[in-house]
């Protein structure tokens, strides 16, 4: 314990005397402003809780707040302690194993985890497309690089199902980087891969083989990827009204002139279909604190403090976001872990 107290302190120290280094966020002083990156689909609403900050402690700075994609954040975050790297990481994902690792190997040794709510994976539509209603297997068919071990030569979505139109396979979605890709890999993917005997069987068999062969998204121009910008999607829906988009459900809720969601096993995806996780896109949403930086950065405790108050459906400001709100004893849970910023058990993460 003692050993803990100096690391911290000693990266107290580093941040406090950090002259503008690398990241240049500090402007040649000591950096003043809490620094968050990551996720596309976190970013709306870490913006919005940063937006009213300062009117609430107006003693501290606006928070920057930057949009890179849940892979690419967190692997700034971890990089490690000091001004120059980043105090939170916004997670459509929870983080993966081998990225607490490369946390710890670079000296950030404890952290943080807060679930801020839900949300979906959406699968998106132009009002002026077809109404499309699919499953994961027709999904999985259409995108897959090599379904069920074999090439992916499906052109249109009656290739895949003869109930659907032929209409040809286009859809818009996030890049490797994305953890809302991820998520869409797992939930979406792996569960229409899955519907096959002998995938589910590879599962056990050959785990590395299973993610190939189910997670792995063709290359051949039937999936665009479109950065980090689910904006940007819902824009080519819209010039592309027989394409299909995949990002989260804030943003279909946000643009409910111009796009509708796309029923997944009969289920269309909406707040309560998705607080309830009857819609099978469901997904938990996280935000990282760096436990050395709460003593060196100043409000970065307060920030959190906001953060927390502001999830809650009845007295937060996060619902008119888009944000779902997580159940009850979800909610409970990581309020006290906000309060007390426990940091999270390592043992914990696959």
């Amino acid at each position: 314990m003692a050993k803990l107290h100096y690391l911290i302190g000693m990266a107290a120290l580093a941040l406090a005397g950090c002259q503008g280094q690398d990241g240049g966020d500090a402007g040649g002083a000591a950096r003043d402003q809490i620094r968050a990156v990551g996720s596309s689909t976190v970013y709306p609403f870490t913006t919005a809780v940063a937006e009213q900050f300062p009117r609430k402690f107006p003693s501290f700075k606006a928070p920057i707040v930057e949009s890179t994609g849940t892979g690419a954040g967190l692997k700034q975050f971890c990089a490690g302690v000091g001004a120059q790297f980043p105090d939170i990481a916004n997670a459509s994902r929870r983080i993966k194993k081998s990225e607490l690792d490369d946390c710890v190997k670079n000296g950030v040794s404890e952290l943080v985890e807060i679930q801020i709510g839900i949300d979906g994976i959406a699968l998106g539509e132009s009002k002026a497309g077809a109404e499309m209603a699919l499953t994961e297997e027709d999904i999985y068919k259409a995108l897959a690089a090599n379904p069920y071990g074999k090439p992916n030569t499906a052109k249109t979505w009656k290739d895949v199902n003869p109930a659907l139109p032929a209409i040809a396979i286009k859809v818009f979605g996030p890049p490797p980087t994305s953890g809302t890709r991820d998520a869409f890999a797992e939930l979406i993917l792996e569960k229409g891969c899955d519907a096959n005997a002998e995938m589910k069987a590879l599962k056990t068999s050959d785990k590395d083989r299973h993610q190939a062969v189910c997670t792995k998204i063709r290359e051949d121009g039937a999936y665009v990827e479109s950065g980090e910008n689910d904006n940007l999607i819902v824009q080519k829906l819209v010039a592309n009204p027989d394409a299909l988009g995949v990002f989260g459900y804030s943003f279909l809720e946000e643009n409910l002139d111009k796009v509708r969601g796309v029923k997944l096993q009969g289920v269309a995806p909406t707040y309560d279909t998705i607080a309830s996780y009857e819609y099978p896109g469901a997904r938990p949403l996280f935000i990282y604190v760096k436990s050395a930086h709460l003593k060196a950065i100043p409000g970065l405790k307060e920030f959190v403090a906001e953060y927390a108050g502001a999830w809650d459906p009845d007295s937060g400001y996060l619902k008119r976001r888009g944000l779902i709100a997580a159940p009850a004893d979800v909610r409970a849970k990581n309020l006290d872990i906000a309060t007390k910023l426990t940091p999270m058990d390592p043992a914990t993460v696959n």
